[in-house]
């Protein structure tokens, strides 16, 4: 069965996702969590207390199972893929599955060590013509996510974002005093590079970064048409083509 769906915006749609996890058995976006777990073990031990945001049918939960991560809650917006994912895993005691939506989090403040997520974020933003400047609506959704994964970190704890989108780019929306976070970001694969961001509850934003967010926020300030368009040819590409699908 072909999951491609006909236009991008379906993957905003929760109803295009019951559907195709009623048949489609597993799903990795972004490669499968071999490809970078060398990094992720720098970062994430295995006693701490993890929630996967967006799991889909990805095997990246069981994977980090059975590697010894046995603290796990996973969260999706699709009713068809928790009840599915729950019943294949219910052998794995730690492992918990809820429908939730990454924009409010039931959780209490403090409540994880480590936030993952995987594409998550990538999908939100699929209908986005370019990663210059991201729609008012797609900012609003990405801030509200933020807002929720640095209200449940731990002081000290952890967002782990796994994303095809370049740091010129992704550090625009991460780059926020509020978030209360540093970032550090490695990347990992061949062919098509993706990319692994680290976000540390509690640390300051680095100079560079706090400097990006000043600037940005001096860009919203500026009518649209006094900006100056970029001129390279590989910024008029749709990134949308980089997605693995």
């Amino acid at each position: 069965m072909n999951y491609l769906p006909d236009d991008n915006s379906k993957y905003k749609d929760v109803d295009y996702w019951n559907e195709r996890y009623k048949t489609e058995q597993c799903y990795d976006w972004l490669g499968s969590f071999s490809k970078f777990r060398h990094l992720l073990e720098n970062h994430v031990k295995k006693e701490e207390s993890i929630l996967i945001l967006g799991c889909g049918n990805s095997s990246m939960s069981n994977d980090m199972y059975t590697a010894g991560y046995h603290s796990i809650t996973n969260i999706d917006y699709s009713t068809v893929c928790i009840n599915k994912m729950r019943a294949r895993y219910s052998d794995c005691p730690g492992m918990t599955w809820h429908q939730m939506d990454v924009r409010k989090l039931s959780f209490p403040d403090a409540s994880f060590d480590v936030i993952l997520e995987k594409a998550t974020l990538d999908a939100i933003m699929v209908e986005e013509k370019t990663p210059w400047e991201v729609s008012p609506q797609t900012a609003c959704f990405i801030h509200q996510a933020l807002t929720q994964i640095s209200r449940c970190l731990k002081p000290g704890g952890r967002f782990v974002s796994v994303t095809f989108a370049q740091p010129f780019f992704r550090k625009r929306l991460y780059s926020r005093n509020e978030y209360n976070w540093s970032i550090k970001h490695d990347s990992y694969g061949e062919g098509f590079e993706y990319f692994v961001y680290i976000m540390t509850k509690g640390e300051e934003l680095s100079p560079e970064d706090a400097a990006l967010e000043r600037k940005l926020l001096e860009d919203t300030k500026t009518p649209p048409s006094a900006r100056i368009a970029p001129t390279h040819n590989e910024d008029k590409e749709d990134f949308l083509c980089n997605i693995d699908l």
